[in-house]
């Protein structure tokens, strides 16, 4: 599981919203409501074919930093990476 984690071990998490037991947006929230800053503050972006605006907006609500849709265009998602690395 993510929270038992070596410090550091990840540096961003790319977050699907579409899982099967637990949706990206929960999972986004459990992340930030973890006791340990440093894994709490780690760069979520999510990844989806949900591409609205309404669905960018839910994503950052969730405690995401950032959204890519699917397909992904590696021309949108590597600047994306860059600006958390």
């Amino acid at each position: 599981m993510f929270n038992k984690a070596k410090l550091n071990y990840y540096s961003l998490i790319l977050l699907d919203i579409q899982m099967s037991i637990m949706n990206g947006y929960k999972a986004s929230r459990r992340i930030r409501e973890l006791k340990d800053g440093n894994k709490s503050q780690i760069p979520i972006v999510a990844m989806t074919a949900n591409a609205f605006e309404e669905d960018k907006k839910m994503a950052l609500a969730s405690g995401m930093n950032d959204h890519v849709a699917k397909p992904i265009d590696m021309n949108v998602l590597l600047p994306t990476i860059m600006k958390y690395m």
